[in-house]
Parts: structure tokens; sequence; C-alpha cells
């Protein structure tokens, strides 16, 4: 949850949903979302709502955080009541660097979110991580638990990339640890690149690559490295120490993933994100996606349920006193206009695979579709047959093609 929150109506003390909102929860998917937001250490590039120990002095321990997860998660269940969701179809846990906490506890968070609505038989349970911060140990407690995904923080193979970024893992310790979770019988393995980083180079890339193909993953994301006011990385930019990222060299390192993942076996679902095969496509993000439904535990989280969107307060300890107190964490919440969902439901489909159907545009977004058609930007093919879809140079200007279906 990276960046300021944004303003909006108060939260209820209860928490309470309008019934509006609650009437179908789950009819396009239910997903839960866990925050994890403690860090060993603070990454240059990072501003995730995340806290170190001393960053957070006294005030939030780790060793009591899973039962507050459960306290908003039992008042979770109150608000839905009679309505609850049919069944949890994906869970995600995110930081924040959730393996920080032991695996028992995260266990007891994924047991908890089973008694209070039921997991799908099929459930897709994902826990991100970073490498050193798990063991072959842990990953079987994990996997026992009911996790079924990882995705583990890469980044990439280049020490000088690495200690750029302020990553505190070893080069080859991603790798490593994908294979250790393969071993621990983890169904989905998933390496996150960043390319673009001041100081990377192309073979750095290349190398990146190769190791996250050679060690087996079936799903990929990679990223172009983004400056984010606040943070140490672009402190050091603002100074001279290092250069800004450039446009030219991402587009670059873009087509060298497609051009490496897509000979290995890999196709793209999403614009930064390829798999090895169907199955192995995030399902949790994908229900982000395509405008599901989702609860968001844990300080900073964010939730939409019936075109109800709310955010809980950042800070853990203002998050764990409100629980105690008996009331909701939500620190303000939004209605989405129509308008306000269409524009989303543009601008996150276009990026799919699957692309957007062109009916749910208007004239004026249908005239900017037969522009981007023109400029080589969507499929021919799929166009004809009443679907947007983004080309190869179009997922390169995804952003400016959206603008164009959105006048």
């Amino acid at each position: 949850m990276p960046g300021a929150l944004p303003e909006g109506e108060s939260v209820p003390r209860d928490g309470s949903l309008p019934a509006a909102a609650t009437r179908a929860v789950g009819a396009r998917g239910f997903g839960v979302y866990v925050h994890v937001p403690f860090c060993a250490s603070r990454c240059g590039y990072c501003d995730f709502n995340t806290y170190t120990a001393a960053e957070l002095g006294g005030g939030a321990s780790r060793e009591s955080y899973a039962d507050t997860v459960l306290a908003e998660l039992a008042l979770a269940g109150r608000v839905f009541g009679d309505t609850p969701p049919r069944r949890v179809d994906t869970v995600f846990v995110g930081g924040g660097t959730p393996t920080l906490l032991p695996a028992d506890d995260l266990a007891r968070i994924l047991a908890g979110i089973d008694r209070t609505w039921g997991l799908a038989a099929d459930a897709e349970v994902t826990t991100e991580a970073n490498p050193e911060s798990v063991t072959p140990e842990s990953l079987k407690t994990l996997r026992a638990a009911g996790y079924t995904r990882i995705s583990l923080g890469m980044q990439s193979a280049a020490p000088g990339v690495l200690a750029i970024l302020d990553r505190k893992h070893s080069a080859g310790r991603a790798t490593t640890a994908a294979l250790e979770a393969r071993d621990a019988g983890f169904d989905h393995v998933n390496l996150d690149l960043i390319y673009g980083t001041p100081g990377e180079r192309a073979e750095d890339f290349a190398a990146s690559l190769e190791q996250v193909v050679a060690a087996g993953v079936d799903h990929v994301s990679a990223y172009a490295l983004i400056v984010e006011d606040g943070t140490r990385l672009a402190a050091r930019m603002r100074r001279g120490e290092l250069p800004y990222p450039s446009d030219d060299v991402a587009a670059d390192r873009y087509l060298a993933a497609e051009a490496a993942l897509d000979a290995a076996g890999f196709s793209w679902y999403e614009v930064s994100n390829w798999t090895r095969s169907a199955a192995a496509r995030c399902r949790h993000n994908l229900l982000y996606w395509t405008g599901a439904d989702w609860w968001g535990l844990g300080p900073g989280a964010h939730s939409h349920v019936g075109g109800v969107r709310w955010w809980n307060v950042k800070h853990p300890t203002t998050y764990a006193e409100r629980l105690a107190a008996g009331g909701s964490p939500g620190l303000a919440r939004e209605v989405l206009t129509p308008d306000e969902a269409h524009m989303e439901d543009v601008m996150l489909r276009l990026r799919l695979a699957s692309g957007l159907p062109l009916d749910v545009l208007d004239d004026a977004g249908r005239a900017g579709a037969e522009r981007a058609l023109a400029g080589g930007l969507l499929a021919a093919p799929e166009y004809a047959a009443g679907r947007a879809v983004l080309t190869l140079r179009g997922r390169l200007l995804a952003d400016a093609v959206v603008r164009d279906l959105l006048p």
C-alpha cells in the first residue's frame, strides 16, 4: 500500500457496510488480503506501509500481530453477518515481509480465515517472502498449513544492483529459496524482478532472467523501477549520487524479458506478469484486476466490497488500539461512482492478455480504440472479434492507450 491514503467519508465504528454492498458479496469472486507491515530493514526504493523494529520502537509487536489480525477478522465476520461470501477463493499475505512472522502465526491467520468464511476446496493461498526470511523447515510448515503459492522478492541476480536497492540477500539466495519452496511442495512459485535500476547493465538483467528460468519457477513478475518521493533512493538521485531511470532503458529491458521468457515457454497474462501455464496465473491479482470483492486485513490495507472501497489506519499501533477498543480500524471509505468504476475497469482489464470487450466503451472510447488499432497498439484479430488486446508495442505504451480509451 504505497503512498499517502486518499481522503474519503468516515467508516462507522462497527465497520458496517451499506446493505446494497453486501447483498451479492463474492458473486464475482472473494479474496482476503493480509498485510504484514514488518521488515528487517528498509529497502531504498520502497515506500510501502512497512516498519523496521527501530521505526516502530515499542509501539507494536510481531508477537501479538497474529492475534490483532484475527481480531479484525472477527469484526469482518460480524459485518457480513447473515450475508457472508459463499467461500474464500484466494488469500494473499503481503507486506512488508510476511515471513518475518513465525510460520505458525501465518498458519493461525489462515485457519482463522477458514473458520470465518470457509476456504474453497481449490483456494489459492499466497505468501510473499524475502529470500533470506525462509528456510526449508519454515516452507514445509507453511505448505502443511495450506499455503499453495509463494512469491519471492528476487529483484536482481547482480550484486551491485542489489546493493543499490538495499536488498540484503545474496545474489543466488532467491533461486535457492525457489527450489526449496518446490521441494516443500508449493504448487506455484513466483520470482519478482525489478529492472531499470541505475547501474544495471543489459547483461545484468539477462543474467537475472537466466537464473529465473533455471530455477524452474512457473510465474515471473518484472516491474520497472519507480522512484517514489520520500524514499532513500529518491534522495540519492536528487543529490546527484545516482542517475534517474531511463524510459528507453526500461523499454529495452521489458523487450528482453518478453523475448527470454517467451523462449523459455512463458506467456504474458498481464503486462508485468508471465506464467508457464494458465494454472500458474495469480488468481488473487486477477480478482483485483477484474473487479471482484476482497477484505484487506492489517494496517493500511484496502478493501473492496460491492462498489465500496475503504482503507485502514496506517500505523500498526493505532490499528491495534482501535481493535482493542472494539472498533473498526477503518480510516475512511468511498463509494465508487459508475464513471469511476468504468475508468478502473478499463485501466485494469486492458492490462490483461484477455483484454477488454469493446462494447464497454462509449463512442469516444471506440474512436480511441480505432486510433490505437491503426497505430499497431491493439491486436487486429482480437479487435475483429470484439476485444481490445494490447500488442507487444501496446504493452510498452499501455498507459497512453488507456488515456485514449478514456477521453
